[in-house]
C-alpha cells in the first residue's frame, strides 16, 4: 500500500489528537518501520489497520467510523492534489464511474507496482446507481467515506446503502445510491 495513505492517516489523527498522542500510539503499535512512513514508500495494509485500530481504541471510537472519516479526509487530499481528475465531471456519479478506467489507469502509470481495488459501476432502474468495490484489503468502510465525500463535493443529496461480504481472501462492498427526490 502506498505510503501517502499512511502519511495522510497520521496527519488526520494528529489533527484530532495532536502530534504527541499520535507518536505515543505509533510507539505502542508493533510496526516494521516504527511508524516512519514515506509518501512514496510501500507498506503492508495490516499496518494501516493496526494504526486505525489503535487510534480507535484511544479515542473510544468505532473503527468503521474512523475508516469512513479517513475516506472523507483522503477525498479532500485527492481534490487538492489531483484536480485534473475532477475536470469535466458533471456530478459525483460521473466521477465514480471514472475511477476504474481513468483514475486507476493514471495511477498505474505512475506506480506500476501498486495493487488497487476494482470498481464496477452500473445504472439501475429508477435512477439508482450501483458501485461494487472489490479488494484483497478490508477497506470497504474507507471506500464508503470516499463515496460520501465525492457526492458531497458535487453537492448531491444521495442516500447510500452499503452491503458488504467476504469471499475467501477478498472483500466486497456494494454501494446502492439513490438521489433524493
Amino acid at each position: 500500500m502506498k505510503g501517502i495513505i499512511f502519511v495522510e492517516l497520521i496527519r488526520m489523527a494528529e489533527s484530532v489528537m495532536g502530534e504527541e498522542a499520535v507518536d505515543d500510539i505509533l510507539e505502542k503499535v508493533n510496526l516494521e518501520n516504527d511508524g516512519a512512513f514515506s509518501a512514496v514508500g510501500n507498506y503492508p495494509c495490516r499496518e494501516l489497520l493496526q494504526i486505525v485500530d489503535a487510534v480507535g481504541a484511544e479515542l473510544g471510537a468505532p473503527v468503521e467510523a474512523l475508516h469512513k472519516q479517513f475516506g472523507h479526509w483522503m477525498f479532500g487530499r485527492f481534490v487538492e492534489g489531483y484536480p485534473t481528475f475532477f475536470e469535466g465531471k458533471t456530478d459525483g456519479f460521473d466521477m465514480l464511474e471514472s475511477i476504474e478506467n481513468e483514475v486507476h489507469v493514471e495511477v498505474r502509470k505512475l506506480y506500476p507496482e501498486v495493487e488497487l481495488p476494482t470498481f464496477a459501476t452500473e445504472w439501475l432502474a429508477g435512477g439508482q446507481f450501483k458501485m461494487i468495490y472489490a479488494s484483497e484489503r478490508p477497506l470497504q468502510h474507507f471506500c464508503h467515506g470516499l463515496v460520501e465525500a465525492c457526492l458531497l463535493h458535487f453537492k448531491q443529496d444521495v442516500s447510500i446503502e452499503m452491503t458488504e461480504r467476504k469471499d475467501g481472501g477478498s472483500f466486497y462492498a456494494e454501494f446502492l445510491m439513490q438521489t433524493a427526490a
